[in-house]
């Protein structure tokens, strides 16, 4: 049986999803909303491993998000650098 807290996990999960695949214009937006699904599964995760005192885990979670974030922005910085916006419709992976 699913508890309250675990129809709101699944309810901003399927939110930042949305968010996701709607807003497609910005990279900028789109880095946000994967970062809203990790933090959501962050919480999720340190909700349920806090009864089992195994929070080493939730570092490794934490490291990997935190890694999946900086190559993130370092993604939208070298697109902003050499196309000078972080619009998809401006960038081509045909140009050099």
């Amino acid at each position: 049986m699913l508890l309250f807290y675990d129809y709101l996990v699944i309810f901003f999960i399927l939110s930042g999803f949305w968010s996701f695949v709607s807003k497609r214009k910005h990279l900028l937006s789109t880095l946000l909303s994967l970062e809203f699904i990790v933090l959501v599964l962050f919480f999720y995760v340190f909700y349920n491993l806090i009864n089992y005192f195994e929070l080493y885990f939730l570092m490794y979670f934490l490291t990997l998000g935190v890694c999946e974030g900086v190559l993130g922005l370092g993604i939208l910085i070298s697109m902003i650098r050499s196309h000078g916006n972080d619009y998809f419709s401006s960038f081509s992976m045909l140009q050099c």
